[in-house]
């Protein structure tokens, strides 16, 4: 491969399968091959550096080269097996020091780490090689110039060729006249013209001429405007007819410098490289009769190969009447792998440099000696890259850069990202790169695989540089590990009466998974919408949830209340698989399916239970069908309704008065009963609320009972008409022995139209205790006491606008004179107390104590004759003076 003659060398090692190790002491090794001289750089020490060649003459002047200066002067530089860099000069360069069978060349290299060659060494090679005989005739197909040369006796070209002698006599004769002995003119042929050009003009479109005591030398770059392209048999070659005219002495001379090299040749069949080059090719051949094959030999890196040597190598050399073939298999020892980029795909290439000499007779020049350098490259082979640790390279690979979720960074940069980037040589040459990074690193993915597994994946993107040709590639890497540090989240569920709670303790697996209870995922929308809790502190998910909502499982009835519970679910952030479940029953108290409220209204909410999801909760009904739920969700039906309605019973014993009723489900279109939920409220005195459940298998559950309190009022008015109360502000009253004491007592709650209150007994005492001694009666059984003076008189009470329920009031008017005997004032301050009767108002047999009026004949009824519920209710103090002053 040719080589810029200014530029960066990273000589990295490279993967091959042979590779060739010698001792190379020394930065430069210089080596003789015939008529070339070779000069190989130490890739170890002008690694990563900038280098510059020059040229010494025999004055001592350095010559800086390009590419250009290099081949019209006889240099090449270029790699050889990845690491090295190669130069190499021809015997006949332009700078060449010839002393008889020697040639002496001095290079002197500059290196720096700048492109601009600051601070630059410089190291100086001079190099001798003997050489000889010289050949009549001598061919060099170099990889950047052809070069012929001939000895100054020689043949002139023959009449019959190309070449027009006359005519090329013609152009050189009137400026051959005046000259020196020395070459001034070379003229091209070509099929359409002949273009002579003087050794100026020569020299500035890029030839180069030049002569010495012996030979004539014609040195032509393959970019050159002269060449012709033609084909023999079937092989194109880079082809110039050109003649020299000279004077020496008093003659002028004209010599036949035709030159052609093969430019393709080669063919790649069954992983095979067969190169062939046809013998005694036009025009290097033009004008002779009779030729014969002196020598044919071949090698690997312009070392010749023995016979057994191309053998162990599996090289096969053929030599036939027409043509020499030689066939290298792809990946024989002496080539090498290099690696390639077509498309933005990584590939690689099989190199090798092979030479042939081959020399032959013939009856007009004598000895030819032809030697063609051939650098054969295969076609680009895509190669998937296998990356263990970040992959085995070839040597002529770098890692460059990388990039980090879409941010590209250099090698060294990427130690802040927390990449760690290590290169690792092989003995074979080849090189690997391991790159460490930080499980925890941000960039780095983290996945739970189940059980106690995570995998951590790595996904970034290398960048490589080739040398020399600077092309780049890049190979996406995702690498997986599995590592067993999984930590699962956990949870502990409890109950408040009112809710049902989980708390979950993250683990290390589940930042992005997200919960879910049956198919809503818990959003703040979400838990808005149901009216739950959720709270995420980054170590705890706290998730509350009522215990009557529409994702609650309701499991059983059973003694101790309504078994409930909640299942969560945390699922995959990404593909919603499950990943965890948690769940939480709670039995809860019957209070919280129904509400006995002191104004006759009843809540109660009837659960679906698991088992039974087919019932559609909004076609709940009570026994009254027309009462239907005032609130349906996916699991309840919560209904609100007076105790007076919806076909409630009602039912009294001698403690509690009690309201019941059903919740009903029937099979839609028919009458069949498939669910039933029975409650009972239980009114009783001084109670706290309390619920009891009953679990039957068939029919359905019910609920009994619901307790609620009975609300009752004992006031005193100012005046017979009842309409203004004392207040609380104004006790104790004072009241006089002359004046009435006006008393009213109500039952404020429930507010049914089907109960009635009747007093019993009402007393006064001298302490708010209802059972303190002495007692003073006031109403005996409902009826005035026969032994006072002044009996209690009763007012009726009729339906007014504050009085919506007459039968829930009794008024009767006591005169202070009942609290004196004699002219004795029993006590001063007096409280007052009342004991009352609730009876249903639509039942009211003959002699029933809950007759509407005092029956004084019959006081001692039994009391068992109707059920009814007893209670108490008390006022004052109240306070008693003789006169009003």
């Amino acid at each position: 491969m040719e080589l810029s003659l200014v530029q960066r060398l990273l000589l990295i090692e490279i993967l091959i399968s042979e590779i060739w190790s010698q001792e190379r002491p020394g930065p430069m090794r210089a080596e003789c091959f015939g008529n070339l001289l070779r000069i190989t750089l130490s890739a170890e020490y002008f690694k990563d550096k900038y280098l510059s060649f020059s040229v010494v003459d025999q004055s001592g002047i350095a010559w800086e080269l390009n590419e250009a200066i290099a081949s019209q002067c006889g240099y090449t530089v270029t790699y050889s097996n990845w690491s090295n860099i190669e130069f190499r000069a021809s015997a006949l360069s332009c700078h060449s020091r010839l002393e008889e069978d020697m040639f002496i060349i001095t290079v002197e290299i500059k290196a720096s780490h700048a492109a601009d060659m600051k601070n630059a060494t410089t190291h100086m090679k001079s190099a001798s090689c003997s050489y000889g005989p010289w050949s009549a005739r001598e061919l060099v197909c170099e990889s950047n110039y052809m070069e012929v040369s001939v000895r100054r006796k020689v043949p002139q070209t023959v009449k019959d060729f190309i070449q027009d002698e006359p005519e090329d006599w013609n152009l050189a004769f009137l400026e051959a006249k005046g000259e020196e002995a020395s070459i001034w003119q070379i003229v091209f042929h070509q099929p359409e013209e002949k273009t002579a050009l003087l050794v100026s003009d020569a020299w500035s479109a890029g030839y180069g001429l030049n002569t010495t005591d012996t030979r004539v030398v014609l040195r032509i770059p393959y970019t050159a405007a002269q060449i012709q392209l033609v084909k023999d048999h079937g092989i194109t070659f880079s082809a110039v007819r050109s003649s020299i005219f000279y004077k020496q002495r008093w003659m002028i001379l004209m010599v036949d410098t035709a030159v052609a090299c093969p430019v393709d040749a080669v063919d790649y069949i069954n992983k095979t490289i067969i190169w062939t080059v046809p013998k005694y090719i036009q025009p290097v051949s033009a004008g002779e009769t009779s030729s014969k094959d002196v020598l044919v030999e071949a090698g690997v890196d312009l070392h010749k190969l023995s016979a057994k040597e191309m053998a162990s190598r599996k090289y096969v050399l053929l030599n036939d009447l027409h043509a020499i073939m030689m066939m290298i298999p792809i990946g024989a020892e002496g080539g090498y792998y290099k690696t390639s980029v077509r498309s933005g795909q990584h590939g690689t290439k099989y190199a090798i440099n092979l030479f042939l000499e081959h020399q032959w007779e013939d009856n007009k020049w004598g000895l030819t000696k032809y030697i063609i350098i051939k650098e054969i490259e295969t076609p680009f082979e895509q190669v998937e890259l296998v990356i263990t640790n970040m992959g085995t390279f070839l040597p002529d690979v770098k890692l460059v850069k990388l990039t980090i979720e879409g941010t590209t960074v250099a090698v060294p940069e990427a130690v802040q990202h927390g990449y760690l980037t290590y290169e690792i040589r092989y003995a074979n040459g080849s090189k690997a790169y391991i790159i460490q990074v930080p499980l925890d690193a941000p960039s780095i993915k983290k996945e739970y695989m189940g059980a106690d597994m995570r995998a951590y994946t790595l996904n970034v993107t290398l960048a490589f540089i080739i040398h020399p040709t600077s092309e780049t590639f890049t190979v996406p890497v995702i690498t997986v590990s599995a590592v067993k540090d999984a930590v699962l989240p956990s949870a502990r569920g409890f109950c408040d009466g009112r809710n049902l709670h989980l708390i979950i303790t993250h683990g290390n697996v589940d930042q992005n998974w997200l919960p879910f209870i049956s198919d809503t995922h818990l959003t703040p929308e979400s838990v808005k919408k149901y009216n739950y809790s959720l709270r995420d502190n980054g170590t705890h998910l706290a998730i509350s949830v009522p215990f009557l909502s529409s994702h609650m499982n309701y499991e059983d009835f059973h003694a101790s209340g309504l078994k409930a519970s909640l299942h969560l679910t945390l699922k995959d952030g990404i593909t919603l698989a499950n990943r965890r479940e948690f769940s939480v029953s709670c039995s809860f108290s019957p209070s919280q399916l129904i509400q006995c409220l002191p104004n006759g209204t009843v809540v109660i909410t009837a659960v679906k239970l698991v088992g039974a999801e087919d019932l559609d909760t909004s076609l709940f009904v009570l026994r009254d069908r027309q009462c239907k739920p005032s609130l349906v969700t996916e699991r309840t039906a919560t209904f609100k309704f007076n105790v007076n309605t919806c076909g409630t019973s009602r039912k009294f014993n001698s403690t509690t008065m009690t309201y019941e009723n059903d919740v009903l489900y029937f099979r839609p279109g028919s009458d069949m009963l498939v669910y039933r939920l029975r409650f009972v409220c239980w009114y009783a005195i001084k109670q706290a609320v309390d619920v009891q459940y009953e679990s039957k298998k068939n029919p359905p559950p019910n609920i009994k009972p619901g307790f609620g309190s009975l609300a009752l009022s004992l006031k005193l008015f100012k005046e017979k008409s009842y309409t203004e109360p004392y207040q609380e502000l104004e006790y104790p009253v004072v009241k006089y022995l002359r004046e009435a004491l006006y008393f009213e007592v109500e039952l404020l709650q429930p507010k049914d139209v089907r109960l009635e209150l009747n007093l019993d007994d009402c007393w006064a005492t001298n302490s708010q205790s209802q059972d303190s001694l002495p007692q003073w009666p006031m109403l005996i059984n409902g009826c005035e006491n026969s032994e006072d003076s002044y009996k209690a008189v009763f007012h009726k009470v009729n339906y007014s606008l504050r009085v919506k329920f007459p039968q829930h009031l009794k008024r009767f008017e006591v005169r202070m004179f009942t609290f004196v005997q004699g002219t004795t004032l029993l006590q001063e301050q007096l409280y007052f107390h009342c004991s009352v009767m609730i009876c249903s108002a639509m039942q009211q047999p003959s002699g029933s104590l809950c007759l509407r009026r005092c029956n004084p004949g019959k006081h001692r009824l039994d009391r068992s004759a109707e059920p009814h519920q007893h209670a108490k209710v008390s006022s004052g103090p109240v306070l008693i003076r003789k006169e009003n002053n």
